[in-house]
């Protein structure tokens, strides 16, 4: 007898929608019951990571809508509080629910306009006043009303509460009039205290702390608390118990066990950890739609990187190979404002793209690194294809690179190179920068190559120097050396190789050993010439 197929909830956000819609349901309600001892809370988790779904339970849970907490742990927990605390059961709240999510924020009217939208609603309900005239002063003003009219304190539920300021992080004027406005709106969460009940707020990064809530001390974030560690994603237990079903149908459609076929989601799509002795979780997103589709495609990056990360990059100059390399941040330093630094690592932490490896306590630092290979992979196919304008299309690019440097030809490859490096604007890039027309030629090199799936290394260590590049792939290891035309020939950067020694260490591979030198044309702005040599 056929298994009947049951409906995931891909992209739902509405817990009352998933309930009465009979979608399958990871219970998080026993979060709630621990959230309830306490007042003002915030999160940070990665985009698609469940955040507006919980958000969404707490908002049911505080209109007393029972009926939807049936046969979750919620339910018996309500009844056990309720009797310690000699209380209703299910109360009903007055709930102020903000979704910032739902504008793309290039403008400081966009803003405006989604707060005016939501402040005319609520005032529908519990009035205004004249004196009122700021959004700030409106928001304290219906607080306290709705306070008043319904004889309870309020609870206040705010979703991507920084998308505004993450849209707008490259371009700091922009930037400071939404955090100004934020602020001064926000802080009502602090002056109208006695009018509240509770307090969530969720978002992708934390450095909104100390910046839009510099007045606002009496958050509790939860983001690295390992109480919450599991509050969204899903743990592998989670995947065991509630999706056996989906496991097994999986398992028989990749015809292998279903021990291959967990290990292969887990080396794809599992892997975030924000607690350093936490369980990893997965992105819910993506295994959603790997166990629905039985396919295992490129879910989460499908749904694109933000445009402000390509640009943030750029503009920091960051060098992305060293990626790959040893990435270790202090905790403060995990929340720190992008706009304050040049470093974009905590911003890569913050958006998903890196997470926790392990805490090193003998020097208090954190070491970073991809979660899985869909983040890490899709992250350098968004870059490749954001950095450059000749690249319509990376997968097509990639084929292409793997046809050509299968037949080892060095030509084609260089070729399809300097287009590509070809399409990077430097309209903008003062020539006291030119250093950094160099560094692309080796991104370039380290994108392309590692999306091929091959190992690609940048700034290899010898013992009298270091390769600028080395890729590795199943017949042949490719040397690279890059130097301005300038100032060196590509014979002249290929006889360094040579004298260094940077591609001795690889001799005993029993691969072709294929020695490239690579000039780069400051007035071209991309690779001027190239000379190959097998060994």
């Amino acid at each position: 007898m056929a298994m009947q197929k049951r409906d995931l909830p891909i992209g739902v956000q509405s817990f009352r929608d998933l309930r009465q819609m009979g979608f399958v349901y990871v219970d998080k309600t026993p979060y709630i019951r621990k959230l309830l001892s306490g007042k003002f809370y915030f999160l940070s988790r990665p985009r698609r990571f469940g955040k507006s779904l919980f958000l969404s339970t707490l908002k049911a849970y505080f209109l007393g809508q029972k009926e939807l907490f049936d046969s979750l742990a919620l339910a018996q927990d309500e009844l056990t509080l309720a009797a310690a605390e000699e209380r209703e059961a299910w109360i009903e709240y007055p709930v102020f629910y903000l979704d910032l999510n739902t504008e793309s924020y290039n403008t400081v009217f966009d803003l405006e306009s989604l707060l005016e939208a939501h402040l005319v609603e609520w005032e529908k309900s519990y009035g205004s006043e004249p004196s009122e005239r700021t959004l700030a002063l409106r928001f304290n003003g219906v607080i306290r009303r709705a306070c008043a009219k319904r004889g309870r304190q309020v609870v206040i539920l705010i979703d991507e509460y920084d998308k505004p300021l993450l849209n707008s992080v490259v371009d700091p004027e922009l930037y400071e009039q939404f955090r100004s406005m934020l602020s001064a709106f926000y802080s009502n969460i602090k002056s109208c205290g006695e009018y509240i009940r509770f307090v969530f707020l969720t978002g992708v990064s934390r450095f909104g702390k100390l910046t839009i809530f510099s007045g606002l001390n009496n958050l509790n974030d939860i983001s690295m608390d390992s109480a919450y560690a599991g509050i969204c994603g899903i743990t592998e237990a989670e995947l065991l118990t509630d999706f056996a079903p989906e496991l097994e149908a999986l398992s028989t459609v990749l015809k292998v066990p279903q021990e291959e076929s967990i290990a292969v989601l887990k080396k794809r799509y599992d892997g975030y950890l924000f607690v350093e002795d936490g369980e990893q979780l997965y992105n819910p997103f993506s295994l959603l739609n790997v166990l629905q589709k039985k396919r295992l495609g490129d879910y989460w990056y499908a749904t694109g990187t933000p445009t402000f990360l390509v640009k943030y990059l750029q503009s920091r100059r960051f060098f992305l190979p060293a990626l790959e390399k040893d990435v270790e941040l202090g905790e403060d330093d995990l929340q720190i404002s992008p706009i304050d630094t040049q470093d974009p690592i905590p911003i890569l932490f913050q958006t998903g793209y890196l997470t926790l490896k392990e805490y090193i306590a003998s020097r208090g630092v954190y070491s970073l690194g991809f979660p899985n290979e869909e983040v890490k992979y899709g992250f350098m196919k968004n870059l490749l294809s954001g950095y450059s304008s000749k690249v319509l299309s990376v997968s097509t690019e990639i084929a292409a690179f793997l046809r050509e440097i299968a037949v080892g030809d060095v030509d084609a490859v260089m070729r399809r190179l300097e287009a590509i490096i070809g399409g990077i604007p430097y309209d903008n890039m003062a020539k006291e920068v030119v250093k950094y027309r160099e560094r692309d030629a080796e991104v370039a090199v380290y994108l392309v190559f590692s999306l091929m799936g091959q190992y690609a290394e940048t700034e290899v260590h010898t013992l009298i120097g270091r390769a600028d590049a080395v890729v590795h792939t199943e017949s042949a290891i490719y040397v690279f050396e890059f130097k301005l035309s300038d100032r060196c020939t590509p014979e002249e950067a290929l006889a360094q190789i040579e004298a260094k020694g940077y591609a001795t260490r690889y001799q005993s591979a029993g691969k072709q050993l294929i020695l490239i030198g690579v000039t780069f044309d400051p007035e071209k702005r991309n690779i001027g010439a190239w000379a190959a040599k097998s060994l």
